[in-house]
């Protein structure tokens, strides 16, 4: 009986130290903001994401109900040619951060379901591989603004 509740006991122990790594696994962000184009045209989301966890995570989509689609991209410039291409995913190495910045890596916010303006607030859920969704705050800013 006494090694029984030994086992009940480390296991509840294994359990609960598990579940605070799990906890600990969220990705810090900040400096999320949207820079928004006049008109219909998409918006360029920023934003860096910081891996707390010992583990690496992958950043796999964002949505937003502001907008009918959100996909990641990276915009490059090489050999004087500029080119912007859809990605999949971004892996964020343990203890590092990664930024999503002009004439880089950024979500492309398109076709707007809401009047948006300078200053105005953005939910995004951004999804990560293995994790829930994270909802992060964007600002709305003005084109060009770094």
């Amino acid at each position: 009986m006494r090694t029984v509740l030994n086992n009940v006991v480390l296991g509840l122990l294994t359990l609960m130290l598990s579940a605070g790594s799990v906890l600990a696994a969220e990705p810090e962000i900040t400096d999320a903001r949207l820079s928004l184009l006049p008109g219909d045209l998409p918006g360029a989301g920023y934003f860096t994401i910081t891996n707390t966890s010992d583990e690496p995570m992958v950043l796999v989509g964002a949505e937003s109900d502001a907008f009918h689609m959100t996909e990641m991209h990276v915009s490059k410039h090489e050999e004087g040619v500029a080119s912007m291409h859809a990605v999949d995913e971004v892996e964020v190495a343990p203890g590092e951060d990664f930024s999503f910045a002009p004439q880089g890596y950024h979500l492309m916010f398109m076709h707007r379901t809401v009047s948006l303006a300078e200053g105005d607030e953005v939910e995004v859920l951004l999804h990560f591989e293995d994790q829930q969704p994270l909802p992060v705050t964007f600002t709305v800013v003005a084109p060009g603004s770094q």
